[in-house]
Protein backbone atom coordinates (compact mmCIF):
# COMPACT_ATOMS: atom_id res chain seq x y z
CA UNK A 1 0.00 0.00 0.00
CA UNK A 2 1.03 3.43 -0.63
CA UNK A 3 2.64 5.52 2.49
CA UNK A 4 -0.50 7.71 3.96
CA UNK A 5 -0.45 11.18 1.93
CA UNK A 6 -0.05 13.29 5.45
CA UNK A 7 3.25 12.66 5.11
CA UNK A 8 3.56 13.48 1.55
CA UNK A 9 5.86 16.38 0.72
CA UNK A 10 5.10 20.33 0.88
CA UNK A 11 4.47 22.41 -2.09
CA UNK A 12 7.72 25.07 -1.98
CA UNK A 13 9.30 27.48 -3.92
CA UNK A 14 11.71 26.19 -6.35
CA UNK A 15 14.63 27.83 -4.17
CA UNK A 16 13.61 26.61 -1.40
CA UNK A 17 15.69 23.73 -0.07
CA UNK A 18 14.47 20.11 1.74
CA UNK A 19 15.28 20.40 5.41
CA UNK A 20 15.96 17.22 7.82
CA UNK A 21 12.51 14.95 8.06
CA UNK A 22 10.83 17.11 5.35
CA UNK A 23 11.31 20.29 7.20
CA UNK A 24 11.86 23.39 5.04
CA UNK A 25 15.26 25.35 5.52
CA UNK A 26 14.29 28.72 7.60
CA UNK A 27 16.19 31.92 7.68
CA UNK A 28 16.52 31.54 11.24
CA UNK A 29 18.75 28.55 11.07
CA UNK A 30 20.89 30.18 8.15
CA UNK A 31 21.43 33.19 9.70
CA UNK A 32 22.32 31.63 13.21
CA UNK A 33 24.67 29.28 11.55
CA UNK A 34 26.18 31.93 8.94
CA UNK A 35 26.94 34.20 11.91
CA UNK A 36 28.55 31.68 13.93
CA UNK A 37 30.84 30.08 11.52
CA UNK A 38 30.18 31.94 7.86
CA UNK A 39 29.72 31.23 4.59
CA UNK A 40 32.61 29.49 3.82
CA UNK A 41 34.07 27.96 6.84
CA UNK A 42 31.65 25.23 8.38
CA UNK A 43 34.02 24.30 11.54
CA UNK A 44 34.04 26.04 15.03
CA UNK A 45 37.20 28.62 15.35
CA UNK A 46 38.52 27.48 19.18
CA UNK A 47 39.91 30.22 20.97
CA UNK A 48 43.59 30.77 21.58
CA UNK A 49 43.04 29.98 25.43
CA UNK A 50 41.00 27.00 25.07
CA UNK A 51 42.95 25.61 23.11
CA UNK A 52 45.76 25.89 25.29
CA UNK A 53 44.04 24.62 27.98
CA UNK A 54 43.28 21.56 26.21
CA UNK A 55 46.77 20.24 27.04
CA UNK A 56 46.69 21.26 30.66
CA UNK A 57 44.73 18.39 32.50
CA UNK A 58 41.42 17.94 30.89
CA UNK A 59 40.52 15.04 33.18
CA UNK A 60 41.36 16.75 35.97
CA UNK A 61 40.28 20.73 35.23
CA UNK A 62 41.78 23.53 36.88
CA UNK A 63 42.66 24.94 33.31
CA UNK A 64 44.62 28.29 33.24
CA UNK A 65 47.56 29.90 34.71
CA UNK A 66 48.63 28.85 38.03
CA UNK A 67 49.18 31.75 40.46
CA UNK A 68 52.64 32.44 42.04
CA UNK A 69 51.88 35.47 44.28
CA UNK A 70 51.59 32.78 47.23
CA UNK A 71 55.26 31.42 46.18
CA UNK A 72 56.87 35.28 45.85
CA UNK A 73 55.21 36.04 49.02
CA UNK A 74 56.12 32.75 51.10
CA UNK A 75 59.94 33.15 49.75
CA UNK A 76 59.64 36.44 51.38
CA UNK A 77 59.23 35.46 54.38
CA UNK A 78 62.05 32.79 53.80
CA UNK A 79 64.69 35.42 53.29
CA UNK A 80 63.16 37.24 56.58
CA UNK A 81 63.99 33.94 58.70
CA UNK A 82 67.61 33.86 57.22
CA UNK A 83 68.01 37.06 57.78
CA UNK A 84 66.91 37.09 61.54
CA UNK A 85 68.61 33.69 61.84
CA UNK A 86 71.79 35.06 60.62
CA UNK A 87 71.62 37.73 62.96
CA UNK A 88 71.03 36.01 65.99
CA UNK A 89 74.00 33.49 65.18
CA UNK A 90 76.29 36.49 64.88
CA UNK A 91 75.39 37.57 68.47
CA UNK A 92 75.71 33.91 69.66
CA UNK A 93 79.05 33.08 67.98
CA UNK A 94 80.79 36.22 65.87
CA UNK A 95 83.13 33.74 64.41
CA UNK A 96 80.20 31.71 62.92
CA UNK A 97 80.52 33.44 59.86
CA UNK A 98 83.85 33.54 58.49
CA UNK A 99 87.06 31.54 57.92
CA UNK A 100 86.84 27.45 58.09
CA UNK A 101 83.59 27.79 60.51
CA UNK A 102 81.76 29.48 57.25
CA UNK A 103 83.37 27.12 54.52
CA UNK A 104 82.24 24.05 56.64
CA UNK A 105 78.65 25.29 57.01
CA UNK A 106 79.00 25.90 52.98
CA UNK A 107 79.61 22.50 52.87
CA UNK A 108 77.30 21.23 54.72
CA UNK A 109 74.65 23.91 52.57
CA UNK A 110 76.23 22.27 49.21
CA UNK A 111 75.33 18.68 50.08
CA UNK A 112 71.90 19.21 51.64
CA UNK A 113 70.89 21.20 49.00
CA UNK A 114 71.72 18.48 46.40
CA UNK A 115 69.85 16.20 48.66
CA UNK A 116 66.99 19.50 48.18
CA UNK A 117 67.25 19.27 44.01
CA UNK A 118 66.93 15.49 43.80
CA UNK A 119 63.88 15.43 46.48
CA UNK A 120 62.14 18.72 44.49
CA UNK A 121 62.63 16.90 40.84
CA UNK A 122 61.02 13.97 41.94
CA UNK A 123 58.50 15.78 43.89
CA UNK A 124 57.39 18.12 41.23
CA UNK A 125 56.95 15.32 38.68
CA UNK A 126 54.83 13.87 40.83
CA UNK A 127 56.71 11.14 42.50
CA UNK A 128 58.38 11.11 45.65
CA UNK A 129 62.33 9.04 45.85
CA UNK A 130 62.85 7.92 48.92
CA UNK A 131 65.54 6.69 47.85
CA UNK A 132 67.48 9.57 47.95
CA UNK A 133 69.49 9.13 51.50
CA UNK A 134 70.07 5.48 51.25
CA UNK A 135 71.52 6.23 47.66
CA UNK A 136 73.87 9.10 49.21
CA UNK A 137 74.86 7.71 52.39
CA UNK A 138 75.85 3.99 50.45
CA UNK A 139 77.63 6.62 47.46
CA UNK A 140 79.84 8.23 50.73
CA UNK A 141 80.24 4.91 52.41
CA UNK A 142 81.81 4.00 48.91
CA UNK A 143 83.79 6.86 48.68
CA UNK A 144 85.16 6.39 52.20
CA UNK A 145 86.33 3.12 51.14
CA UNK A 146 88.48 4.10 47.42
CA UNK A 147 89.09 7.87 48.59
CA UNK A 148 92.51 6.74 47.48
CA UNK A 149 91.42 6.21 44.23
CA UNK A 150 90.82 10.17 43.33
CA UNK A 151 87.14 11.73 44.02
CA UNK A 152 86.22 11.74 40.34
CA UNK A 153 86.42 7.86 39.80
CA UNK A 154 84.33 6.51 42.81
CA UNK A 155 82.00 9.56 42.41
CA UNK A 156 81.12 8.11 38.71
CA UNK A 157 81.21 4.55 39.38
CA UNK A 158 78.53 5.82 42.20
CA UNK A 159 76.75 8.10 40.14
CA UNK A 160 76.31 5.00 37.23
CA UNK A 161 74.75 2.50 39.68
CA UNK A 162 72.33 4.77 40.97
CA UNK A 163 71.13 5.91 37.56
CA UNK A 164 70.90 2.02 37.00
CA UNK A 165 68.68 1.61 39.79
CA UNK A 166 66.89 5.04 38.78
CA UNK A 167 65.92 3.30 35.35
CA UNK A 168 64.37 0.07 37.19
CA UNK A 169 62.19 2.60 39.80
CA UNK A 170 61.19 4.19 37.12
CA UNK A 171 60.51 0.84 34.32
CA UNK A 172 58.58 -0.46 37.85
CA UNK A 173 56.89 2.79 38.37
CA UNK A 174 55.59 3.17 35.05
CA UNK A 175 54.76 -0.21 33.79
CA UNK A 176 52.48 -0.39 36.56
CA UNK A 177 51.36 2.92 37.08
CA UNK A 178 52.30 2.59 41.34
CA UNK A 179 53.47 6.03 43.67
CA UNK A 180 57.16 6.40 43.48
CA UNK A 181 57.43 6.60 47.03
CA UNK A 182 56.60 3.22 47.06
CA UNK A 183 58.80 1.91 44.43
CA UNK A 184 61.73 4.32 45.58
CA UNK A 185 61.27 2.70 49.15
CA UNK A 186 62.30 -0.70 48.25
CA UNK A 187 65.56 0.94 45.96
CA UNK A 188 66.60 2.60 49.26
CA UNK A 189 66.24 -0.49 51.20
CA UNK A 190 68.07 -2.52 48.79
CA UNK A 191 71.15 0.57 49.33
CA UNK A 192 70.83 -0.13 53.30
CA UNK A 193 70.90 -3.73 52.68
CA UNK A 194 74.75 -2.97 51.53
CA UNK A 195 76.00 -0.64 54.15
CA UNK A 196 74.74 -3.10 56.50
CA UNK A 197 77.45 -5.22 54.60
CA UNK A 198 79.96 -2.96 55.76
CA UNK A 199 82.20 -2.41 58.81
CA UNK A 200 80.17 -0.06 61.80
CA UNK A 201 82.43 2.55 60.49
CA UNK A 202 84.47 3.59 57.56
CA UNK A 203 87.77 5.43 57.59
CA UNK A 204 88.12 8.11 55.13
CA UNK A 205 90.63 6.85 52.81
CA UNK A 206 92.79 9.68 50.32
CA UNK A 207 93.08 12.99 51.30
CA UNK A 208 90.08 15.00 49.46
CA UNK A 209 88.83 18.27 51.24
CA UNK A 210 85.51 20.49 49.69
CA UNK A 211 86.19 22.77 51.84
CA UNK A 212 88.97 24.90 49.52
CA UNK A 213 86.05 24.96 46.90
CA UNK A 214 83.24 25.39 49.21
CA UNK A 215 82.31 28.78 47.88
CA UNK A 216 81.98 27.85 44.40
CA UNK A 217 80.47 24.94 45.00
CA UNK A 218 77.56 25.78 47.23
CA UNK A 219 77.14 28.91 44.08
CA UNK A 220 76.91 26.55 41.26
CA UNK A 221 74.17 24.52 43.34
CA UNK A 222 72.31 27.38 44.31
CA UNK A 223 72.31 28.54 40.62
CA UNK A 224 71.08 25.19 39.60
CA UNK A 225 68.54 25.20 41.53
CA UNK A 226 67.23 28.52 41.12
CA UNK A 227 67.89 27.85 37.75
CA UNK A 228 65.59 24.91 37.54
CA UNK A 229 63.08 27.22 39.68
CA UNK A 230 62.54 29.61 37.10
CA UNK A 231 62.23 27.00 34.63
CA UNK A 232 59.39 25.18 36.41
CA UNK A 233 57.69 29.46 36.39
CA UNK A 234 56.86 28.28 32.41
CA UNK A 235 53.47 27.17 31.78
CA UNK A 236 54.41 24.45 29.68
CA UNK A 237 57.26 23.22 31.54
CA UNK A 238 55.20 22.79 34.41
CA UNK A 239 52.69 21.09 32.80
CA UNK A 240 54.76 18.59 31.38
CA UNK A 241 56.77 18.09 34.32
CA UNK A 242 53.92 17.60 36.56
CA UNK A 243 51.73 15.45 34.15
CA UNK A 244 52.02 12.46 36.76
CA UNK A 245 50.16 14.38 39.53
CA UNK A 246 47.58 12.25 41.13
CA UNK A 247 43.65 13.12 39.54
CA UNK A 248 40.54 11.97 40.24
CA UNK A 249 41.07 8.19 39.85
CA UNK A 250 45.40 7.63 41.22
CA UNK A 251 45.58 5.01 39.77
CA UNK A 252 44.64 6.03 35.90
CA UNK A 253 47.84 5.91 33.12
CA UNK A 254 48.18 9.53 32.50
CA UNK A 255 50.21 8.37 28.54
CA UNK A 256 53.31 8.00 27.19
CA UNK A 257 54.90 11.55 27.55
CA UNK A 258 53.76 11.63 31.51
CA UNK A 259 55.73 8.07 31.99
CA UNK A 260 58.80 9.45 29.45
CA UNK A 261 59.10 13.11 31.67
CA UNK A 262 58.81 11.08 35.10
CA UNK A 263 61.23 8.33 34.31
CA UNK A 264 63.41 11.00 33.76
CA UNK A 265 63.16 13.03 36.62
CA UNK A 266 63.76 9.71 38.87
CA UNK A 267 66.95 8.50 37.37
CA UNK A 268 67.87 12.63 37.92
CA UNK A 269 67.14 12.44 40.94
CA UNK A 270 68.93 9.21 41.82
CA UNK A 271 71.96 10.38 40.07
CA UNK A 272 72.34 13.97 42.02
CA UNK A 273 71.97 11.95 45.80
CA UNK A 274 75.42 10.34 45.14
CA UNK A 275 77.46 13.30 44.34
CA UNK A 276 76.13 14.83 47.82
CA UNK A 277 76.85 11.81 49.59
CA UNK A 278 80.46 12.15 48.35
CA UNK A 279 80.68 15.83 49.52
CA UNK A 280 79.48 15.54 52.66
CA UNK A 281 81.45 12.37 53.81
CA UNK A 282 84.50 14.34 52.21
CA UNK A 283 83.82 17.52 53.98
CA UNK A 284 83.16 16.10 57.26
CA UNK A 285 86.97 14.44 57.35
CA UNK A 286 85.84 11.61 59.22
CA UNK A 287 84.76 8.12 59.18
CA UNK A 288 81.72 7.44 57.14
CA UNK A 289 78.78 5.08 58.54
CA UNK A 290 78.74 1.58 57.68
CA UNK A 291 76.29 -0.86 59.28
CA UNK A 292 75.80 1.40 62.07
CA UNK A 293 74.19 5.36 62.01
CA UNK A 294 71.35 7.22 60.45
CA UNK A 295 72.62 9.40 57.40
CA UNK A 296 70.33 7.57 55.15
CA UNK A 297 67.14 8.38 57.01
CA UNK A 298 68.34 11.81 57.91
CA UNK A 299 69.51 12.49 54.67
CA UNK A 300 65.99 11.55 53.17
CA UNK A 301 64.52 13.91 55.91
CA UNK A 302 66.90 16.92 55.02
CA UNK A 303 66.01 16.30 51.36
CA UNK A 304 62.50 16.57 51.48
CA UNK A 305 62.62 18.91 54.61
CA UNK A 306 64.27 21.65 52.32
CA UNK A 307 62.21 21.08 49.55
CA UNK A 308 58.66 21.09 51.27
CA UNK A 309 59.79 23.82 52.68
CA UNK A 310 60.77 25.95 50.28
CA UNK A 311 57.39 25.64 48.68
CA UNK A 312 57.65 22.34 46.38
CA UNK A 313 54.33 20.88 46.43
CA UNK A 314 53.80 17.37 48.11
CA UNK A 315 51.00 16.94 45.08
CA UNK A 316 53.46 17.56 42.37
CA UNK A 317 53.93 20.06 39.73
CA UNK A 318 53.94 22.88 41.84
CA UNK A 319 57.34 24.82 43.01
CA UNK A 320 58.96 27.90 43.82
CA UNK A 321 62.25 29.60 42.57
CA UNK A 322 64.44 30.63 45.20
CA UNK A 323 62.59 28.10 48.02
CA UNK A 324 65.24 25.39 48.19
CA UNK A 325 68.21 27.35 48.36
CA UNK A 326 66.66 29.56 51.34
CA UNK A 327 65.51 26.96 52.92
CA UNK A 328 69.19 24.75 53.08
CA UNK A 329 70.53 27.97 54.12
CA UNK A 330 68.10 28.55 56.80
CA UNK A 331 68.24 25.02 58.04
CA UNK A 332 72.33 24.98 58.18
CA UNK A 333 71.91 28.17 60.10
CA UNK A 334 69.48 26.76 62.85
CA UNK A 335 71.72 24.10 63.48
CA UNK A 336 74.84 26.30 63.60
CA UNK A 337 72.86 28.14 66.28
CA UNK A 338 71.37 25.94 68.58
CA UNK A 339 74.75 24.36 68.35
CA UNK A 340 76.60 27.88 69.36
CA UNK A 341 73.89 27.80 72.62
CA UNK A 342 74.14 24.99 73.49
CA UNK A 343 70.59 23.30 72.94
CA UNK A 344 72.18 20.33 71.26
CA UNK A 345 69.39 19.28 69.13
CA UNK A 346 69.60 16.31 66.87
CA UNK A 347 69.97 17.28 63.23
CA UNK A 348 67.82 14.59 62.80
CA UNK A 349 64.56 16.34 64.70
CA UNK A 350 65.52 19.15 62.89
CA UNK A 351 64.58 17.47 59.36
CA UNK A 352 61.69 16.15 60.97
CA UNK A 353 60.18 19.32 62.14
CA UNK A 354 61.39 20.51 58.47
CA UNK A 355 59.14 18.11 56.96
CA UNK A 356 56.48 18.56 59.17
CA UNK A 357 56.28 22.34 58.08
CA UNK A 358 56.68 21.52 54.75
CA UNK A 359 52.89 19.40 54.56
CA UNK A 360 51.71 22.63 55.96
CA UNK A 361 53.10 24.84 53.39
CA UNK A 362 52.72 22.54 50.85
CA UNK A 363 48.73 22.98 52.10
CA UNK A 364 48.93 26.44 51.48
CA UNK A 365 50.31 26.37 47.97
CA UNK A 366 47.69 23.97 46.68
CA UNK A 367 45.07 26.21 48.05
CA UNK A 368 46.47 29.58 47.10
CA UNK A 369 48.49 28.61 43.93
CA UNK A 370 45.91 27.04 41.99
CA UNK A 371 44.34 28.82 38.37
CA UNK A 372 42.28 31.89 39.52
CA UNK A 373 39.40 30.46 37.62
CA UNK A 374 38.64 28.06 40.13
CA UNK A 375 36.46 24.64 39.84
CA UNK A 376 35.59 24.35 36.36
CA UNK A 377 31.76 23.74 36.24
CA UNK A 378 30.31 20.24 35.92
CA UNK A 379 29.51 18.72 32.38
CA UNK A 380 25.62 18.37 34.59
CA UNK A 381 25.30 21.66 34.74
CA UNK A 382 25.77 23.21 31.52
CA UNK A 383 22.61 23.85 29.79
CA UNK A 384 21.36 23.19 26.15
CA UNK A 385 20.09 25.29 23.59
CA UNK A 386 17.27 24.17 21.19
CA UNK A 387 15.40 25.81 18.27
CA UNK A 388 12.19 25.27 17.11
CA UNK A 389 12.07 24.78 13.09
CA UNK A 390 9.84 28.06 11.80
CA UNK A 391 6.54 27.58 10.23
CA UNK A 392 4.92 27.56 7.43
CA UNK A 393 4.84 31.51 7.01
CA UNK A 394 8.41 31.47 7.99
CA UNK A 395 7.65 32.95 11.79
CA UNK A 396 9.55 31.16 14.23
CA UNK A 397 6.15 29.08 16.72
CA UNK A 398 5.66 29.81 19.88
CA UNK A 399 8.63 29.03 22.71
CA UNK A 400 11.38 28.87 20.22
CA UNK A 401 13.96 28.51 22.61
CA UNK A 402 13.83 25.84 25.57
CA UNK A 403 16.69 24.97 27.51
CA UNK A 404 17.83 20.87 27.60
CA UNK A 405 16.47 20.15 31.20
CA UNK A 406 12.88 21.20 30.18
CA UNK A 407 12.91 19.82 26.53
CA UNK A 408 14.35 16.36 27.07
CA UNK A 409 12.73 15.55 29.83
CA UNK A 410 9.25 16.49 28.70
CA UNK A 411 7.00 14.22 26.46
CA UNK A 412 5.76 17.24 24.39
CA UNK A 413 9.04 19.22 22.90
CA UNK A 414 9.14 21.33 20.01
CA UNK A 415 11.23 18.15 18.05
CA UNK A 416 7.90 15.73 18.85
CA UNK A 417 5.30 18.47 17.61
CA UNK A 418 2.95 17.59 14.97
CA UNK A 419 3.91 18.23 11.38
CA UNK A 420 2.28 21.55 9.75
CA UNK A 421 -0.80 20.91 7.74
CA UNK A 422 -0.51 19.69 4.41
CA UNK A 423 -1.34 22.18 1.84
CA UNK A 424 -3.95 21.58 -0.88
CA UNK A 425 -2.35 19.70 -3.82
CA UNK A 426 -1.70 21.95 -6.98
CA UNK A 427 -2.17 19.40 -9.96
CA UNK A 428 0.86 17.01 -11.08
CA UNK A 429 1.83 13.80 -9.74
CA UNK A 430 2.62 13.66 -6.08
CA UNK A 431 6.32 11.63 -5.75
CA UNK A 432 5.39 10.31 -2.46
CA UNK A 433 1.91 8.57 -3.93
CA UNK A 434 4.31 7.15 -6.72
CA UNK A 435 3.52 3.44 -7.40
CA UNK A 436 7.46 3.11 -6.60
CA UNK A 437 7.00 3.33 -3.18
CA UNK A 438 4.10 0.76 -2.78
CA UNK A 439 5.39 -2.22 -0.56
CA UNK A 440 4.83 -5.43 -2.89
Amino acid sequence: MAYDNSYGRHEAEPTERMGLAGFRSSAPYESSYQSRYGDNDPSPTVPAAELSDVFDDPDAGEPGRDRLAIHWTWEALLLIGVGVLGYLLMQADSDALRGDSLRAMLVYATGFGLLGIAAGVSLRAGVPNLAIGPVAAAAGAYFALRGDEGVATPTIFAVGVAVLLGLAVSVLVMTFHVPGWAASLAAGAAAVVWLQTQDPTIPLAGGYNPSGQAAFLFALVAAVGILGGLLGTLRTVRRSVGRFRPIADPARRRGAMAALVSSGALVLSMAIAPVAGVLLVAGMQQPAQGSTGVYWLEWTLIGFGVALVGGTSVFGRRGGVFGTTLAVIALVLFDRYQEAKGWDIALLASAAVAVAGGLVVSRLIETFGRPAGGEVEPESASTWETTTPASADGRASDGATATGADSWSSGTDSWSSALPARPAPSGGPDPWDDDRWTRR
